[in-house]
């Protein structure tokens, strides 16, 4: 009797053992997937804000540049009128 409680407790532990290390391993994946997925997440929304920035810069050069030529013919206008 006693040397099938043993076979079974060190069957037991050999389970226990076992399932700790899988949930281990499992853990580390998740934490891998977590980090990947921040990385990811990282990138997109600084693609974004550049993108925008882009295109905000553009958008303020343009009008620089139409707001100086309209002064500049009005300017010219008053100059020459």
């Amino acid at each position: 009797m006693a040397l099938k409680m043993r076979q079974s407790l060190a069957q037991l532990e050999e389970e226990f053992i076992d399932s700790m290390e899988r949930e281990h391993v499992r853990d580390e994946q998740r934490r891998r997937d977590a980090v990947r997925r921040t990385r990811v997440r990282t990138r997109e929304r600084r693609k974004k804000r550049s993108s925008m920035r882009y295109w905000l810069l553009v958008a303020s050069l343009v009008a620089t540049a139409v707001g100086v030529t309209v002064a500049m013919f009005e300017t010219l206008y008053y100059l020459l009128g």
